[in-house]
């Protein structure tokens, strides 16, 4: 696989780890289709677009920041609400980024940004809580297909 792939497989993994609850999806056409979010919430892990890299020429380097957008979605239980479902979901993955900012030694960094959240509404279901952030991973590659 390439560089970009092996990234954003690993990012998938590691938010599946961090919330083994969840319905972890992305990468493989399996977010396109509307689903029903199970009790531990859902993730889509979306590829995003690394944009253009900055070259180093000796020795020949390719060096993106790719900003790899997560949706995230939870539902509010008997004991919490939507928020700190949500809020809790988040948490566990900035952990699991805290824990391994370089994914093995796969990227030099990765950073979250902050979430935006609101409030998903569907005709006759209870209301969940969304949330749109990236994760920014910071990677380098002598070739930009590969």
């Amino acid at each position: 696989m390439s560089k970009r792939l092996d990234v954003l497989a690993a990012v998938r993994a590691m938010v599946k780890a961090a919330l083994p609850g969840a319905d972890v999806v992305g990468l493989n056409g399996d977010d396109a289709a509307p689903a029903r979010v199970k009790d531990g919430g859902r993730v889509v892990v979306r590829s995003g677009d690394p944009g253009d890299a900055e070259v180093d020429l000796s020795p020949l380097a390719y060096n993106y920041r790719h900003p790899i957008p997560i949706e995230i979605i939870g539902y509010k239980t008997s004991s919490r609400s939507a928020e700190e479902v949500l809020d809790a979901m988040m948490e566990a993955i900035g952990t699991a980024i805290e824990a391994d900012r370089t994914l093995g030694g796969l990227c030099d960094w990765l950073e979250p940004t902050a979430p935006g959240t609101d409030d998903i509404y569907t005709d006759g279901a209870a209301v969940p809580r969304g949330a749109d952030l990236l994760i920014v991973a910071s990677y380098s590659t002598p070739n930009p297909l590969t």
